[in-house]
């Protein structure tokens, strides 16, 4: 059953598009859909995480199998608004594109998703099992969203998960797990001419960075699907005044990491060489503060399946399943289950994620609204899910 004419599918990606909910905020779009859906007979919830952030919960169908849907609510910065060729929070369209800062990353997604539901509660759909909308905030900075959907439990009956990350005509189920990491090294402030009444604090953080770098670059665990763990040394901070001995130093660290080189391994090793540093009259301390595991699940999974073979008339062709560079929430949502999970991500979308006139393809858009219905159903239908 056809509820939204094209115009006003658009009409409430602009609307989204609109709040600004860069880093923040995400009350304002949990509380706009939220009346959307009870517009059309559909009850959701908020759940506080913080002030001014709270995730939406949203539910249809009946008992049976939950097919469970995320996508997150916030953006990131437009930053130099001046290099945009439009209103970062004004959706524009030109030559086919909607742009604007999170038209992309990820309000089409979202909003695909939120059609979806409502049209296929206006047909009576689904016949059998549920879907179950978790909407999440700062997914950009921290995923604390996706962590308390996770420890409230509402992941626990889900038989398999959609997020809608702007994928494109492609089919994601595995990504990198991410860490971030802070060093900060300790020592004594002296003038330059007198480094013997001091202690340096860049050069023990140098070193050990150095050691690091040997260590984490040059392991010979792999995978074949994922590839290689990825370390960086991404801000390093030292010193106040070039004729003074520095006593404090920091730096920053990216890991992406690979189920063989999981994040407990790794902050096992990089600890290790801070307590090797110190044992040898280093003042290093780490603080890891932000750690999403890896995942990975398998590319051939009824959902995987199915979106695939709905998906090809709208792509015009077979969609690859491939493995996902970028992080998204499912290192919280798939906590404790298991690596036979069946998860894609799938969603509207290009490349142009974070950068200046952000995009997503108008015809992709509206696609994805009308796909996303017969996928939902076609999902909670197949027998091998009952199996």
């Amino acid at each position: 059953m056809s509820i939204f004419t094209d115009e006003q599918k658009i009409q409430l990606l602009s609307d989204l598009v609109a709040i600004q909910s860069v880093n923040d905020h995400e009350e304002r779009v949990a509380t706009y859909l939220q009346k959307l859906f009870a517009d059309y007979g559909v009850e959701a919830k908020l759940i506080p995480v913080a002030a001014n952030r709270a995730n939406l919960v949203a539910e249809i169908g009946q008992a049976g199998p939950v097919l469970g849907l995320s996508g997150h609510m916030d953006v990131v910065s437009p930053g130099e608004v001046s290099q945009w060729s439009s209103d970062p929070f004004t959706l524009t369209e030109h030559a086919d594109k909607l742009i604007g800062r999170g038209a992309v990353d990820m309000k089409a997604g979202l909003a695909a998703m939120v059609i979806a539901m409502i049209e296929l509660h206006a047909a009576g759909q689904p016949k059998q099992g549920r879907i179950r909308l978790m909407a999440t905030v700062a997914e950009e900075v921290g995923e604390l969203g996706s962590q308390v959907f996770y420890e409230q439990g509402y992941m626990d009956d889900v038989s398999a998960l959609l997020i809608g990350e702007p994928s494109g005509y492609n089919l994601f189920s595995s990504h990198k797990g991410s860490m971030d990491i802070k060093l900060t090294s300790r020592g004594q402030a002296a003038h330059s001419s007198m480094p013997e009444l001091g202690a340096n604090a860049i050069d023990p953080l140098l070193a050990l960075l150095y050691q690091a770098n040997r260590d984490f670059r040059q392991t010979d665990r792999h995978n074949d699907f994922l590839g290689d763990l990825t370390f960086n040394t991404t801000v390093f901070n030292g010193g106040n005044q070039v004729n003074s001995i520095p006593e404090t130093a920091t730096a920053e660290i990216n890991v992406r990491t690979i189920p063989e080189f999981d994040n407990d391994q790794v902050t096992t090793a990089l600890q290790r060489l801070v307590d090797r540093a110190n044992g040898q009259g280093a003042q290093v301390e780490m603080a890891v503060y932000m750690s999403q595991n890896p995942v990975q699940e398998p590319k051939d999974s009824p959902l995987s399946d199915l979106a695939a073979r709905i998906g090809a008339p709208f792509a015009g062709g077979v969609i690859p399943k491939l493995a996902l560079p970028a992080v998204t929430d499912a290192s919280n949502l798939l906590k404790d289950k298991g690596h036979q999970f069946p998860f894609v991500v799938f969603g509207p979308g290009n490349e142009s994620a974070h950068q200046v006139d952000e995009f997503v393809d108008r015809q992709m858009f509206l696609d994805f609204s009308t796909l996303y219905q017969s996928l939902f159903v076609a999902y909670l239908e197949d027998k091998r899910i009952y199996r």
